[in-house]
C-alpha cells in the first residue's frame, strides 16, 4: 500500500431502530465526515432480493432508505438526479419487490426516481484485467451513467459466498440472463469482475437488523448498527471482521483486494464511529454464516443429497455458487409459505456434480440429477442408469447472445418434465445454475407443496408488476431503443473519471450491439 495514500475510512455507528430522522442523521453525518457531496446523476443501489412479510429481513428496509435519501438531498452538491435502482431475485419483477419492501410509495413521497434495471437498456462495458472470467459485461444504462454511486446493501450470510454486504450487493446490477452467466463455481470471481464496472463513492449498509444463516429467508439478528464507508474491499473486510471472518477466507473480497480496489489488512483501514470495533464484534458473537454443504443441510430430512465436483475441478470440489445452494434456499422459501413441507415431501434424493458414490434409492424414491454438469453411472430399481454431463465451457457462453425464461415459462417446462417423468426413478433437471425458482417449482410438483407464485395474498400484485414491466420492455422495443449497446472499457480501481466518458457514451458517442 502506498504510505502517501489515504486509508479507507470505515465507519461504525450505534442505531437503536429503524427511525427515518435517526437514520438521515448518522448517514449525513458519514458524508460529512468523508467529505462526500452527492452531485450529477446520483444513483442509489439497495439490496431488495425479496420483499413481503415473510421475507422482512432480506432487504434494506424502506426506513433506512429513506434516511439514506434524505441525507443525500441534505448534502446536495449539485444532483441533476436522485434515483434508486435495483434488479430483485430473478424472475420476479423488481416493480412487485419494491412495493413489498414499501419503497414505492416512500419514493414517490420523496420525488426520486425509480430504476428497475431489467426494464432498462444494457450496456456493454468491456475488460481487460488479468484472470477476468470473460472480457466483457453488461449493467443496465442507469449503473453505467451514474455519476455518484452510492451502494446501501443488507448486512447478510450467504449460502453461496459466505457473506453478501457491499460487493457481492453487484449481483443486482445486472439482469437475469447477464446474471446467471458464471453464477457457478466460479461465483466469487464474477463478483470481483463485476468491480470494474463501477466503485461508489459512499456505502451504507443496514445491519440495524442484520440477517444470519441465508439470504432469502435470514433469520434476524439484532446488530443495531450502520456502517459507512469509501472503498468497497475496506468495506467487507471490517464487516467479516465484525462477525469474526478472516477477509482474506472470503474469495470474492480477497480478490477484489489483489486487484488493487483496496486494502483488506485492518491496519491498512481507518475505523471511526461511536461503536467500538471491539464492541460491534461482541454484539456479533454466534452470528452464523451460510456456507453449509448441501449434504448437511439436509441431514434428518426426507431429502438426501450427493454432490460431487463440478467441472474445472482444479478450482474446487464443490459448487459454491451455483445449483446446491439455491435448492437451499429453495426448501427455506417453501417452508414459509407452506407449513406442512417437510411433512408432505415425499422421500426423494438429489444429486449434484460429478457424483461416483452409491445412491440409496428405495423402489418408488425418485432421484433428481440437477444441473447441467450432474453426472453419474450406477443402478436404479434394477435399471442401469449413466447420467452424462451436459456443461458447456464458458467460452461459448457470449452474453451478447444470453436468454433467460421468465417464471411462466419456466413453470410450464419444469411442470411438463417432472409429469413426464412421473413413473420414471428419475428426472434431470438442465441449467447452469438450475434456478432457486425452478427448484422451488420441481419441489412444489414433486411434493405437492403450495406453490408460493400462487399465493393468494400476492398474485394480484405480482401479475399487475409482471404485465408492466413485459409492457414496457415492448414499447421500448417497438420504439427501436436497443436492448444492448456497447460502452467505455471497464472503470476499474481507481478511475473514476470514466464517469465522464460513459456519459459522452450514453450522449451518442457509441455503437450500438445487436439487439435481442
Amino acid at each position: 500500500m502506498d504510505p502517501n495514500a489515504a486509508r479507507p475510512k470505515v465507519i461504525i455507528r450505534h442505531c437503536e431502530s429503524y427511525d427515518v430522522q435517526a437514520i438521515r442523521k448518522i448517514i449525513r453525518e458519514g458524508l460529512e465526515e468523508l467529505e462526500l457531496r452527492p452531485s450529477g446523476r446520483t444513483l442509489v443501489k439497495p439490496n431488495v432480493v425479496a420483499s413481503g412479510e415473510l421475507f422482512e429481513h432480506a432487504h434494506t428496509r424502506v426506513e433506512f432508505m429513506e434516511g439514506v435519501l434524505l441525507a443525500l438531498r441534505d448534502r446536495d452538491g449539485g444532483m441533476r438526479e436522485l434515483a434508486v435502482g435495483e434488479r430483485c431475485g430473478i424472475t420476479v419483477p423488481t416493480r412487485f419487490a419494491f412495493e413489498g419492501a414499501g419503497y414505492n410509495p416512500m419514493l414517490a413521497r420523496l420525488d426520486v426516481k425509480r430504476y428497475c434495471f431489467e426494464e432498462e437498456p444494457q450496456v456493454e462495458i468491456s475488460l481487460t484485467h488479468k484472470d477476468r472470467l470473460r472480457d466483457y459485461l453488461f449493467t443496465p444504462e442507469p449503473v453505467a451513467s451514474a455519476d455518484f454511486f452510492v451502494n446501501c446493501p443488507k448486512f447478510k450470510s450467504h449460502p453461496w459466498t459466505t457473506v453478501t454486504f457491499a460487493m457481492k450487493n453487484y449481483i443486482g446490477i445486472q439482469d437475469d440472463r447477464h446474471r446467471l452467466i458464471d453464477h457457478d463455481h466460479r461465483l466469487n470471481e464474477k463478483v470481483a469482475d463485476l468491480q470494474y464496472i463501477v466503485q461508489p463513492q459512499f456505502i451504507a449498509i443496514d445491519a440495524i437488523i442484520a440477517g444470519e444463516g441465508r439470504m432469502l429467508t435470514p433469520i434476524p439478528f439484532g446488530l443495531k448498527l450502520v456502517i459507512m464507508g469509501n472503498n468497497q474491499p475496506a468495506f467487507d473486510a471490517v464487516c467479516s471482521a465484525i462477525i469474526g471472518l478472516d477477509p482474506k477466507d472470503v474469495e470474492h473480497i480477497r480478490l477484489a483486494s489483489e486487484r488493487g480496489f483496496g486494502p483488506i489488512d485492518l491496519s491498512h483501514i481507518e475505523i471511526s464511529g461511536d461503536v467500538t470495533f471491539a464492541d460491534a464484534r461482541k454484539r456479533a458473537q454466534g452470528f452464523q454464516v451460510g456456507l453449509v454443504r448441501v449434504e448437511k443441510y439436509f441431514e434428518g430430512t426426507a431429502i438426501t443429497a450427493y454432490a460431487g465436483p463440478p467441472p474445472e475441478g482444479e478450482k474446487t470440489d464443490y459448487c459454491w455458487g451455483g445449483c446446491p445452494g439455491a435448492i437451499e434456499e429453495a426448501i427455506e422459501i417453501l417452508r414459509l409459505f407452506d407449513k406442512e413441507c417437510d411433512a408432505k415431501m415425499p422421500r426423494l434424493h438429489v444429486v449434484f456434480g460429478n457424483y461416483e458414490g452409491p445412491i440409496d434409492a428405495k423402489p418408488g424414491e425418485k432421484v433428481v440429477f440437477i444441473g447441467d454438469c450432474a453426472e453419474w453411472k450406477g443402478n436404479l430399481g434394477g435399471e442401469l442408469v449413466q447420467i452424462k454431463s451436459k456443461y458447456q465451457a464458458r467460452s461459448t457462453k457470449d452474453p451478447h447472445h444470453a436468454k433467460h425464461d421468465d417464471i411462466y415459462s419456466k413453470m410450464v417446462t419444469t411442470t411438463a418434465k417432472l409429469a413426464a417423468a412421473r413413473n420414471k426413478s428419475h428426472v434431470r433437471l438442465e441449467g447452469c445454475p438450475v434456478s432457486v425458482a425452478e427448484q422451488v417449482l420441481a419441489l412444489v410438483t414433486l411434493g405437492g407443496l403450495k406453490n408460493p407464485y400462487f399465493d393468494g395474498k400476492s398474485i394480484v400484485g405480482f401479475n399487475k408488476a409482471y404485465l408492466e414491466w413485459r409492457a414496457k420492455t415492448a414499447t421500448q422495443r417497438l420504439r427501436g431503443i436497443p436492448y444492448q449497446k456497447r460502452g467505455p472499457a471497464a472503470r476499474g480501481a481507481g478511475a473514476p473519471e470514466l464517469h465522464e466518458e460513459t456519459a459522452r457514451y450514453l450522449n451518442g458517442g457509441g455503437g450500438v450491439a445487436e439487439e435481442e
